[in-house]
C-alpha cells in the first residue's frame, strides 16, 4: 500500500522519541542552570525529586565537573548522600573529592558506616583526613577502624551500627525504643535485638517474634537464642556459604577477642559477590575499576589503551606462527579459511574452562595446589569434545571444499587444539593465583594468544605434512 506524502515526511517513531528525550534533558540541564544562578537550593532538591533516583544520578553526571560540585553543594546533605550511594565507586570517590571538606563530611555522615569506609578508604589521605576531622569525632573514630578492614571481608562490609541490648533489659526496653522515635532505625537495615554482656560480648539474639508473644516484663536473657557470629577476618565466600546455609538478613560479626564490633547484612554480601563477578567480567575484557563515561577522556583512554598495547605484541606473536607457513598457505589458500574456525572453537572451549575454575576459585573448591588435578579433569574432558568437533569440522571442510585430506588437516588440528585450550583454561588461573597476579585479568589474553598460535601451528604444520596429498586430492 502506497504511503502518503505526510507520512514520508514524518519521521519515524523512534527518531521522534529520541528528539523528545534530547529536548527533555536539555530542559532539565536548563533548569538545573536557572536554579543554580538563583541558589535556589529548595527548588534543586524538589526538580531531583521528581524523577527516579537512578535518572537523577545519570542528570547530575551528564553536568560538568564545576556544575556537579555547584549541585551537591545546594542540595540537602542526605539527598546529596543518596545520589553518591547510587554512583559507582570510583564515579562516588570523584564526586566527594572534588568538595570542600566541611561539605564532604555532612554528606558523608549521612551514609551507612560501611559506605563511609568505603569512600574515605579511597581517597587520598590528605583529603580522607580533612574530611574526617570535620565529622563527629565517634563517628569518624568508626570509620578509621573498618578503613582497616579488607573489603572482602565481613569487616569491610558490615555496618558498625548494630541494635544491642544490655542482659537486664526487658521486652518492655525494647519496644520503647522502637515507639520512641529517638533513633533512626533505619541505620539498623532489619536487624535483630542483640544481647550483649558488659565486655560487649553478643551472648544472645531475640527474634521480634519472641518480642510481639512475651509479656513487656520478660527479660532478653528468658527469650533470646545464642547468635551465630562471624570472625570480622572472614572472607566473602565464606559469607556467602553462611547466607546459603541459613535463612538471616544479618550476621553479628566479632573481632578475635569475641567482641562484638558490627553487623554484615544479607544484602550487602550479595551486592558485594555482584560487584565481584562484574569487576572479572570487566577485567576479561581489559577494563580496570568502574568506568563510566562522564569520567575524564584522558583516563579512559589511558586506561583501555594500557591494555590495548599489550594485545598488539600478544597478536603479533601469534600471526608470527602464520608468517613461518607463508608457502603452505600460498600452495593451498583454502587452509586460511579454515584457521580463524580452528582458533575461535579452541578459544571458545579454553574460555569454558577459564569460567569454570574462576567459579571454582571464588567458592573455595579449588586452589594453586590442585592444578594437577584439575588439569586431568580437563583433558578428559577435552578429549571427548575435541574428537566430538574435530569430526563436524572435519566433514564440514570435506564436504565443503571436496578434499577428504584438507578435512582430516582440519579435523586433527581442532580436536588437538581443544585439549591445548580446556587444559589452558582450566591451569592457568591457579598458575597466576599462585605467582600472585590478577586471575580475571590476564587469564583471556593468555588463553587466546596460545590458543591462536597453537591452532594455526597444528593446522599449517599438518598441512605442510600432508602438502603432496592436499594437492593430489583438491578437485
Amino acid at each position: 500500500m502506497a504511503r502518503s506524502i505526510s507520512e514520508v515526511l514524518t519521521p519515524p517513531k523512534w527518531e521522534r522519541a529520541m528528539a523528545a528525550q534530547d529536548s527533555e534533558l536539555r530542559d532539565f540541564e536548563d533548569v538545573i542552570e536557572s536554579l543554580l544562578s538563583k541558589q535556589d537550593g529548595e527548588g534543586l532538591s524538589s526538580l531531583f525529586n521528581s524523577v527516579p533516583l537512578n535518572d537523577a544520578l545519570r542528570e547530575l553526571l551528564r553536568l560538568t565537573p564545576d556544575v556537579r560540585d555547584d549541585v551537591l553543594l545546594l542540595l540537602p546533605p542526605e539527598q546529596a548522600a543518596r545520589l553518591i550511594d547510587e554512583a559507582p565507586n570510583e564515579m562516588a570517590v570523584e564526586l566527594v573529592e572534588r568538595l570542600e571538606p566541611g561539605t564532604a563530611a555532612a554528606i558523608v555522615e549521612e551514609l551507612h558506616s560501611d559506605v563511609q569506609a568505603d569512600l574515605i578508604g579511597e581517597l587520598d589521605r590528605e583529603d580522607a583526613e580533612a574530611i574526617l576531622a570535620e565529622m563527629g569525632a565517634e563517628e569518624a573514630a568508626d570509620v578509621r577502624h573498618l578503613v582497616e578492614y579488607e573489603d572482602d571481608t565481613a569487616g569491610g562490609l558490615m555496618v558498625a551500627e548494630a541494635f544491642t541490648f544490655h542482659e537486664s533489659d526487658t521486652v518492655d526496653t525494647v519496644l520503647r525504643r522502637f515507639v520512641s522515635g529517638n533513633e533512626d532505625f533505619e541505620r539498623y537495615r532489619g536487624q535483630h535485638p542483640y544481647i550483649v554482656d558488659r565486655e560487649g560480648h553478643p551472648i544472645g539474639v531475640v527474634s521480634l517474634r519472641s518480642l510481639l508473644t512475651s509479656p513487656r516484663s520478660t527479660r532478653l536473657t528468658e527469650i533470646m537464642i545464642r547468635p551465630i557470629t562471624v570472625l570480622a577476618s572472614a572472607p566473602l565466600d565464606v559469607l556467602r556459604g553462611l547466607f546459603d546455609q541459613y535463612p538471616f538478613l544479618g550476621l553479628p560479626v566479632v573481632e578475635s577477642d569475641g567482641r562484638l564490633v558490627g553487623v554484615v547484612a544479607r544484602a550487602a554480601v550479595d551486592l558485594a559477590a555482584l560487584e565481584r563477578s562484574e569487576s572479572e567480567g570487566l577485567r576479561r575484557h581489559g577494563l580496570v575499576g568502574d568506568e563510566v563515561r562522564s569520567m575524564p577522556l584522558p583516563v579512559r583512554a589511558r586506561r583501555r589503551l594500557a591494555w590495548l598495547s599489550a594485545n598488539i605484541v600478544l597478536n603479533v606473536i601469534a600471526a608470527s606462527v602464520i608468517s613461518a607457513y607463508e608457502e603452505t598457505l600460498s600452495a593451498f589458500i583454502a587452509i586460511a579459511i579454515f584457521l580463524p574456525m580452528v582458533s575461535d572453537m579452541s578459544g571458545c572451549s579454553g574460555n569454558q574452562a577459564v569460567a569454570v575454575t574462576m567459579r571454582e576459585l571464588s567458592l573455595g573448591l579449588v586452589r594453586p595446589i590442585d592444578m594437577g588435578r584439575v588439569w586431568v579433569k580437563e583433558v578428559s574432558v577435552g578429549l571427548i569434545n575435541g574428537a566430538a568437533l574435530g569430526i563436524l569440522i572435519g566433514i564440514v571442510a570435506w564436504m565443503w571444499k571436496g578434499s577428504l585430506f584438507l578435512g582430516l588437516v582440519i579435523g586433527t588440528a581442532l580436536a588437538l587444539n581443544t585439549v591445548i585450550a580446556v587444559s589452558i583454561g582450566g591451569v592457568v588461573p591457579l598458575l597466576l593465583k599462585w605467582i600472585g597476579q590478577d586471575p580475571a585479568a590476564a587469564s583471556g589474553p593468555l588463553l587466546t594468544t596460545i590458543t591462536d598460535m597453537a591452532g594455526f601451528f597444528l593446522v599449517l604444520s599438518l598441512a605442510t605434512a600432508m602438502m603432496p596429498y592436499l594437492i593430489q586430492d583438491h578437485p
